[in-house]
């Protein structure tokens, strides 16, 4: 994969206080484009960051029905992944790349 294929594949992290919870546990949460497998996103991760991934979990979480201006509409889905790394490594993601 290219590095613009691994950019487009890690779309953001995902910075919330379950995720920072995750992150005692080796663990990082990353927002990935709903048509990236987890083998994509495995090698994205190792690529980017330079660590060894242990296994990379996905989860799509469903949109919302919201209103819009009074007319009924919904938020998008997002697919979120979560990547257990090998003990000895760590992201940052507060820092970026």
């Amino acid at each position: 994969m290219s590095q613009v294929a691994n950019y487009a594949t890690i779309l953001a992290p995902v910075i919330t206080e379950k995720s920072t919870k995750l992150s005692e546990h080796n663990q990082v949460v990353f927002k990935v484009p709903g048509t990236a497998t987890k083998p994509q996103i495995k090698k994205a991760v190792e690529e980017l960051f330079k660590v060894k991934v242990k296994a990379v979990n996905t989860v799509i979480t469903k949109g919302k029905k919201k209103l819009f201006r009074g007319r009924p509409g919904s938020r998008p889905d997002v697919k979120k992944a979560i990547v257990t790394l090998m003990p000895g490594s760590t992201i940052d993601v507060t820092t970026g790349l």
